[in-house]
This record gives C-alpha cells, structure tokens and sequence, in this order.
C-alpha cells in the first residue's frame, strides 16, 4: 500500500512486457564470405566442450565450402576467452593442425569481427523485432548472404594494415 495525498496524480501501471530474446551467434568468415553461423541454443552456454563442437562444424563447413583448404592449413583468430584457450580446444586444434593468429587480449581493434563486421549487422538489425528466435536466424543469413564479396574482403585484408600500425604504433590500440 502507498500512501499519497487524495490530489496526489493516479499512478501509471506499466504493462509487463516479455523481455527481448537473445541469440549468441558465433561466425567465421574469410575473404569471399561466411563459412559457419553457429547459433548457441537457448539456455546453453560456451565451455571447451560446446566450443570444440563448433568447430567440427566448422571443419565441415570448410570441407563443403573451400575444398582443399583442409589439406593446404586452417588459420583461424582466437582470443584468449577460457574455451579457446581450454586444454580440450588446444588439442583439438593440434589433433588437426589449425594455426591460431595471435590475438592480445582486449583488441578489438585486431579482430575483423568487431571492428567490420559487427557493426554493420547491428545496424540492419536495428529497430527490428522478431517474433521468434528462427526469424531473426533467418535475418541474420538473409543478411550474410547478400552481402556482396567485397565486404569481407576489405574486413579481412584491413586486419593486414591493422596489424602493421598496432608494430608501428608499438603495440597501442589502433583506431582505424
């Protein structure tokens, strides 16, 4: 119970609304396009063992996708995030002989996900609701696959100069 004064203005009551659904989407991305879109399931989260799957999927993906690569070196980013950083990851990588870049820790400035492709995609998405989890799934491809191939070539060739000024700059965070 509130007291208040008999002028007192009726308070507002505000209607409970379902909070807005979130979606852990992991991608990996080279040059010519995306590889995987890995969508972690409602109420799962990361751990060495969900991360080691994703990447069977992903070795898959590459198998479908760039045939040969396989054979030719997987270089994939990593940062330093406890799955991937995990026993288990580490001798999944080795088991088959994936090359991790270097990544210092707190860099989005080096990661072409945060620093080219994030942005963009929150941007689209912006504004817009959806009414379940496999809509906005659907959007997210919908948006990958029209993205023309120019995109991700401009986002992976600029982590070349980026790494390049991060030397020069002697290991301070690059802006652009």
């Amino acid at each position: 119970m509130t007291w208040k004064h008999p002028s007192s203005p009726v308070t507002k009551k505000f209607k409970v609304q379902r909070s807005a659904a979130k979606v852990m989407a992991t991608v990996f991305w080279y040059a010519k396009g995306v590889i995987l879109l890995d969508i972690l399931p409602q109420g799962q989260c990361i751990n060495a063992a969900r991360h080691c799957s994703t990447l069977d999927r992903l070795k898959e993906a590459i198998r479908r996708k760039r045939p040969g690569l396989l054979r030719r070196g997987v270089v994939l980013q990593h940062d330093n995030a406890t799955p991937h950083s995990a026993n288990l990851t580490q001798q999944w990588l080795q088991r088959y002989g994936w090359e991790i870049l270097p990544h210092p820790a707190h860099s989005p400035d080096l990661a072409p996900s945060d620093f080219h492709l994030f942005g963009p995609l929150k941007r689209h998405l912006g504004g817009m609701a959806f009414e379940t989890e496999d809509d906005l799934i659907s959007e997210l491809r919908n948006w990958f696959d029209n993205l023309d191939v120019d995109f991700f070539r401009v986002g992976i060739n600029s982590l070349l100069s980026r790494w390049q000024k991060r030397i020069d700059l002697q290991g301070d965070y690059v802006e652009k």
